[in-house]
């Protein structure tokens, strides 16, 4: 161990490793944890300079380690193209899950999403995304993003769908993560490979190591701030294009609902095959609109009945009982039986 504010060696533990140590990853303040070459993983507790726990189910390099600690979880990922997930207090020495082997060497991870999503990046340039709602959640990718032309060797979050990915070919890119996006490049180390990228606790300084012997640092915060900017304005003319300009389009029922609100619907002026048919539906049909003041509700009422000859049958009746027996003239009565 290393006191960073005098820049001197503390302790040293010898035959840690019967191999090289890749990753070295501080959990907690009681437990540490190492991956080396050939995919040993094991659990140190600094105060005592003991190892805990030693696990063995890679076979090939670790090539990066993951704590969450809300799930006190350690992800690892290894070049035997697999990752497996360490339960920190458990006392197994296996995996409390696995992932089965994905034909691709896995080099680097981060997690977003409220930690419900798991970016690993690949010796093919991909990037691949597993859900961490379960065990079984681990045994295989959801989604794979290509587009990166080299291995994607560091990855870490910038925002809850944004990260930044260090690849061989020396470029630092930004990519959105569901929905997919390269964003584009922010920074590059010419020819030379980024190894680690690391992000600043108020998020503005990107710094990456590469071969160079450079330790760059790189404002992220406006780059963020364009390309929020630019989904803003694309969801702006996805949303405009999505507006109805020909009033032929006007969804079924619109002209219900337009009548019961007291809104009006302009009708097309120039008729077509099909709104030639609804305006012989609406010829024919037995509804009509009443006349109402411009802010009541409009109301639907029923014509007028149509006379048949058994309702001027019951008419004539009712009219005969109640005239009665009055008395009546002559042109009184001439009418009454011209109406029979």
């Amino acid at each position: 161990s290393i006191d960073p504010a005098r820049g001197a060696i503390v302790e040293e533990k010898l035959g840690a490793h019967d191999s090289a140590i890749n990753r070295v990853l501080a959990c907690t303040p009681s437990i540490v944890a190492t991956g080396d070459d050939e995919g040993v993983i094991k659990l140190w507790d600094p105060r005592k300079q003991k190892e805990i726990k030693s696990f063995t189910h890679h076979f090939d390099y670790i090539s990066d380690l993951l704590f969450t600690e809300e799930k006190n979880q350690i992800v690892a990922s290894s070049g035997d193209c697999t990752l497996s997930v360490i339960d920190i207090r458990s006392s197994r020495t296996e995996p409390f899950a696995q992932s089965d082997d994905q034909d691709d060497e896995f080099l680097s991870l981060c997690s977003i999403k409220d930690n419900t999503k798991l970016i690993v990046g690949t010796q093919l340039g991909i990037l691949s995304i597993f859900n961490r709602s379960s065990a079984s959640a681990y045994l295989g990718p959801v989604d794979r993003m290509p587009g990166h032309p080299s291995s994607v060797d560091a990855v870490v979050a910038l925002t809850d769908d944004v990260v930044a990915t260090g690849s061989s070919d020396g470029l630092i890119r930004l990519v959105q993560i569901m929905p997919n996006k390269l964003l584009g490049a922010v920074a590059d180390h010419g020819d030379f490979p980024v190894e680690r990228l690391g992000l600043s606790r108020d998020g503005k300084w990107l710094a990456s190591a590469s071969h160079d012997e450079l330790l760059k640092l790189t404002d992220v915060a406006d780059a963020l701030e364009e390309s929020e900017g630019e989904d803003e304005d694309a969801e702006m003319e996805d949303a405009a294009s999505e507006i109805v300009e020909d009033e032929d389009e006007v969804p079924q029922g619109a002209l219900a609902a337009a009548l019961l609100t007291g809104r009006g619907t302009k009708r097309p002026a120039e008729s077509t095959a099909s709104s030639e048919a609804g305006d012989e539906a609406w010829k024919d049909s037995d509804m009509e609109m009443a006349v109402v003041p411009s802010k009541s509700r409009p109301m639907l009422r029923s014509p007028s009945p149509t006379p048949t000859p058994k309702r001027e049958k019951k008419e004539r009746q009712r009219h005969k009982k109640q005239r009665g027996n009055q008395p009546r003239g002559v042109d009184e009565r001439a009418a009454f039986f011209a109406e029979l």
